[in-house]
C-alpha cells in the first residue's frame, strides 16, 4: 500500500498514522517547510504542495500511489487537485485502487434539529459548503470514470488531542453560547483515521457520515470538560447577544442530528462514540494538550 494524503493537517495526520505499518508507505503534503518538518518528526514523509503546481517530487509519489486521500478544502476555483490533475488522474496514478475525500456534514445544511443520514437531501447554505458539494461530485465522477471505489467522508466537528474544550478552557477562550434547541455532532480525530483505513482496506466507496452517536448542545461539552478539570465553567451567554465572527455565527444557522448508521452497518466500531467518555479519556490519559 502506497498512500498519498493531500493536506496532511490535523485530520490528515491522524489518517497517516492509521495507514502506517509494515509494507505501507505514507506520504503527506503541507504548505510550509515548518509543517513538513513537523510531519517528518512524526514519521510521515512530507512534501510541499501549494495548490498551484505539481512538482516532480509530487508527480513521482503520485505514480506510486495506490490509495489517495484528499483533505484540502476547495475554494472559489474548486478543488485544487481536481483542477491540476483531474483529467490526468489515470495517467498520473496508474496503480490507484481507492480514493478517500474528506468533506463535511455542513453540506446537509439546516434540518431544524431533525435526524438525518446519507440519504437525506443536501441543502448547502454557505459558500464553503456549496464548494464542498462540487468537490464531492468531482471526486465521485473521477472514481466512476476510473472504476476506482471512492469514499466521501462527511465529517462533523473535529476534536482530539491538542484541539478540544480543555485547551480552550486553559487558554481562557472557551465560551458557553446558548441557543435553545441547538445541537452539534462531533468526531474524535482518531476515529477519522480509523474510518478511512477501514474503508480503504476493504475497497469501499460511497458517502459516509463520520460522526459520533450523541449530538449535543455545545455548551454541555464545555461544562463537562470544566467538571473534569475541577474548575468552574464560563458563564452562559445567549447566542442572540454574543459577539461572533460571521463564520462562527453561520455554524449556528444549521441544526441537525447526524446518523452514523451506514458506517456502523459495515461493522465499523467507533472508539469514541460519545463525548463524555471521550473527554474523560483525554483528560485521564494526559493527552489532551496533544
Amino acid at each position: 500500500m502506497h498512500t498519498m494524503i493531500f493536506g496532511c493537517g490535523y485530520s490528515g495526520t491522524a489518517i497517516a498514522k492509521s495507514f502506517s505499518g509494515p509494507q505501507n508507505t505514507v506520504v503527506g503534503t503541507t504548505r510550509t517547510e515548518e509543517k513538513r518538518l513537523g510531519l517528518e518528526r512524526q514519521g510521515i514523509s512530507g512534501l510541499l504542495f501549494d495548490g498551484e503546481m505539481l512538482d516532480p517530487r509530487l508527480l513521482d509519489e503520485m505514480r506510486k500511489t495506490t490509495h489517495l486521500v484528499q483533505s484540502i478544502a476547495p475554494g472559489q476555483a474548486g478543488d485544487p487537485l481536481i483542477r491540476l490533475a483531474g483529467e490526468r488522474i489515470a495517467t498520473l496514478m496508474p496503480d490507484l485502487q481507492w480514493i478517500g475525500y474528506l468533506s463535511t456534514v455542513g453540506v446537509y445544511g439546516d434540518h431544524k434539529g431533525a435526524w438525518i443520514d446519507e440519504d437525506t437531501s443536501i441543502r448547502p447554505v454557505s459558500d464553503r459548503s456549496v464548494e464542498r458539494v462540487a468537490a464531492e461530485d468531482g471526486w465521485m465522477s473521477i472514481g466512476d470514470k476510473l472504476g476506482v471505489p471512492t469514499a466521501v467522508l462527511r465529517l462533523s466537528g473535529i476534536y482530539g488531542p491538542g484541539r478540544n474544550a480543555f485547551c480552550n478552557l486553559e487558554k481562557g477562550t472557551a465560551r458557553r453560547l446558548v441557543k435553545p434547541g441547538q445541537v452539534f455532532n462531533r468526531i474524535r480525530v482518531e476515529d477519522i483515521g480509523a474510518a478511512s483505513r477501514f474503508l480503504a482496506d476493504r475497497g469501499i466507496g460511497g458517502i459516509f457520515n463520520v460522526t459520533d452517536d450523541e449530538p449535543a448542545p455545545p455548551q454541555d461539552i464545555v461544562a463537562e470538560a470544566a467538571k473534569l478539570m475541577g474548575i468552574a465553567p464560563p458563564p452562559e451567554t445567549p447566542f442572540e447577544t454574543a459577539e461572533l465572527s460571521p463564520m462562527a455565527r453561520s455554524f449556528y444557522g444549521e441544526n441537525k442530528r447526524v446518523s452514523n448508521g451506514r458506517l456502523k452497518a459495515l461493522d465499523f466500531h467507533f472508539s469514541h462514540p460519545e463525548y463524555r467518555a471521550s473527554l474523560a479519556e483525554l483528560w485521564s490519559s494526559g493527552r489532551w494538550r496533544g
